[in-house]
């Protein structure tokens, strides 16, 4: 009987120490994502700065890292960790916060101008399949098209696959190890320069359409943060403000940005909205495809924030690693001296 009684007595002691391990990750992965959270919600969210180029990596995870709060608060209950479990509910919920907006479709606003559908694609170093790309424009009636990563090689294997059948008017900047940049269009371009010195080429534009009105299409491809961090935030902030009494502005490329960067909300602060968070699409990911790695969601369409966003779309296109995105907006009737 004594025996029993110790079995007995004992197996609580055994089961508190069986979760011993399991409480002492629990609590690390706890302030792991506490200290996530300060750097996304008071570092990024408060100051506005996404810090050196590990944080700025670390920010494009956000929803995983929500993820990882969720699963922390399933073990805590398991384990009956009370304080563990009150913290990770407070953490899931504010990080999850940011991220609702995400896929809620925004109100559009009233637009009465033509329609424009705009595209963007990283070609990956120039491989992607430039049969898929001139299929891609065909199917989806693209009006307009930045291309990323473009070399001198891929520039004439597009044309002989027949883009300039389909958008004939180019401002293109070819160039090795994925500088390169180009602006295809249905209707006539005239070059401008509407972005600020950067490493990768990001060629900008005006085109007219058949009524009159004019956009000004700018190729965005930033530097990637963990390249050079202050060169990332440099390369977006020249990006152009939109001009509410000008001609529409539409920055469409690989902006090696999420929206939980700072430097990135910054421009849509500049008075676009990001063609994926109007429609619900924004935990849609973009990149990478084909490589190893959490797909997180880089490559964007912004559009003047009086156009309406009719839809939004992420489409899987040859052999590219990041998948285009493609967006049909309708503009706002300005003055054709705009």
């Amino acid at each position: 009987m004594v025996a029993s009684t110790e079995t007995r007595e004992s197996a609580p002691d055994a089961r508190r120490r069986a979760g011993t391990p399991a409480s002492a990750l629990l609590v690390t992965a706890s302030v792991g994502i506490s200290l996530f959270a300060v750097l996304r919600l008071v570092v990024s969210g408060v100051f506005g700065h996404d810090g050196n180029r590990y944080t700025a990596a670390a920010l494009a995870l956000t929803p995983y890292v929500v993820l990882v709060a969720v699963g922390s608060a399933v073990i805590a209950a398991v384990l009956r960790r009370r304080g563990v479990l009150v913290l990770s509910a407070v953490l899931v919920v504010a990080l999850a916060a940011p991220l609702v907006p995400r896929v809620l479709a925004d109100a559009q606003p009233e637009a009465g101008g033509p329609l424009l559908r705009v595209a963007a694609l990283n070609l990956y170093f120039g491989q992607a399949d430039p049969g898929a790309v001139v299929e891609f424009v065909r199917e989806r009636e693209i009006d307009v098209l930045t291309l990323l990563e473009l070399d001198e090689s891929a520039h004439a294997a597009l044309e002989a696959a027949g883009l300039g059948d389909v958008l004939p008017h180019t401002v293109a900047y070819p160039a090795g190890a994925g500088v390169g940049s180009a602006i295809a269009a249905r209707y006539p371009l005239t070059e401008l320069d509407l972005s600020g010195p950067s490493v990768f080429a990001q060629p900008s534009a005006r085109m007219s359409l058949p009524d009159g009105t004019a956009v000004e299409v700018v190729a965005v491809h930033a530097l990637p943060p963990v390249t050079d961090a202050t060169r990332w935030r440099s390369d977006l902030a020249a990006l152009p403000a939109a001009d509410p009494t000008g001609a529409v502005r539409v920055l469409a490329g690989d902006f090696n940005a999420t929206l939980d960067h700072a430097a990135f909300r910054d421009v849509l602060d500049a008075g676009y909205v990001d063609a994926a968070e109007s429609t619900g699409e924004a935990l849609v990911t973009t990149w990478p495809r084909r490589r190893l790695g959490p797909p997180v969601t880089l490559d964007h369409v912004l559009v003047d924030e009086a156009a309406a966003v009719l839809d939004f779309a992420a489409v899987d296109v040859g052999a590219s690693d990041h998948r285009a995105v493609v967006t049909t907006v309708r503009l706002p009737q300005r003055s054709a001296d705009a």
